[in-house]
């Protein structure tokens, strides 16, 4: 490290389905985080790590903040308050196809309420290369009037537009600081965690629209053997025997591809081969079980 060394955490806060996880993939130039257009993908939070000679970034995506309506939603929410509360930088996403939302307002009262733990705040109008050009300008003016932000950036996560200018101007603001992870960690999840959002992901991809907030995934058994493939067994959760019917498919077709595209993933990570076994079990309201989500992980506070 150099002895003008910076580090910080930055917090990517918005709405669900605004693109915070595409912009962590862009920052940190890694597919780490899963990404799907279906809103509230992302349901705790994840640290994308940067680490170089002079700095290290600590890029924590988060949930988008909605008002929740069950268990599980007010864990998203609190997980994405919490976190930009810890956070030394903030950059908050909107969306520039949708203009400012209540949700939006959400974030900025947060903001507001946050008064000196938010020193540097950046504002990221994501989806530019969707939008109408003529109403960035307005929309961006309107947005200086909801909080006085300290940059202002208009980026496509998706196309890579301005990703680099917004790593930069975050490296600028940095804090003078240690390194808080090893130069070679891309992230603070461990293995685990990231099959099961590979499950996830390709659960999302494949099936039905009524499918995406009823599920959930549990890595039940992980096995790496010192020769041959690594053993896991994992479980589909839904909410219903009709939700269940989906994702198994005719003959069981629709289990079996996402079981294909999920292990793919899977090796790739472990860099080996993976024999994966899915099943899918119905737990009815398990979004509303606070054993169940402590089961899963997601009563368990991480920032």
């Amino acid at each position: 490290m150099t002895p003008q060394f910076k580090s910080g955490y930055v917090a990517l806060l918005g709405k669900p389905n605004v693109g915070k996880s595409t912009l962590l993939n862009a920052l940190i130039k890694e597919p780490l985080a899963i990404v799907s257009p279906k809103p509230q993908t992302t349901r705790d939070t994840m640290r994308g790590i940067v680490t170089t000679a002079d700095y290290q970034i600590i890029f924590v995506d988060t949930p988008g903040i909605h008002r929740p309506r069950n268990p599980l939603g007010e864990h998203m929410v609190a997980a994405a308050t919490e976190a930009a509360q810890d956070a030394d930088l903030v950059l908050v996403m909107v969306d520039a196809t949708t203009g400012i939302t209540a949700e939006d307002r959400d974030i900025f009262r947060l903001l507001k309420r946050g008064g000196q733990q938010f020193p540097w705040a950046g504002l990221v109008v994501n989806k530019i290369d969707l939008a109408d050009k003529s109403r960035l300008v307005a929309l961006l003016a309107r947005c200086q009037q909801e909080y006085a932000f300290q940059e202002y950036f208009p980026v496509s996560s998706r196309t890579g537009e301005n990703v680099d200018l917004v790593r930069e101007r975050i490296v600028a603001a940095l804090p003078p600081g240690p390194a808080y992870f090893p130069a070679e960690h891309s992230t603070d999840r461990n293995e685990r965690f990231f099959i099961a959002e590979y499950i996830r992901e390709q659960t999302l991809h494949h099936c039905h629209e009524e499918i995406p907030h009823a599920v959930a995934v549990l890595i039940e058994e992980f096995k790496e053997q010192p020769e041959g493939a690594a053993v896991i067994q994992a479980t589909i959760f839904v909410e219903r025997d009709s939700q269940k019917m989906i994702i198994i498919g005719k003959g069981g077709s629709m289990l079996k591809a996402i079981g294909i595209a999920a292990r793919r993933q899977s090796e790739a990570l472990l860099q080996g081969p993976v024999y994966l076994d899915l099943r899918v079990k119905v737990h009815k309201n398990w979004r509303k079980d606070p054993a169940f989500l402590k089961r899963l992980g997601y009563a368990e506070r991480k920032d």
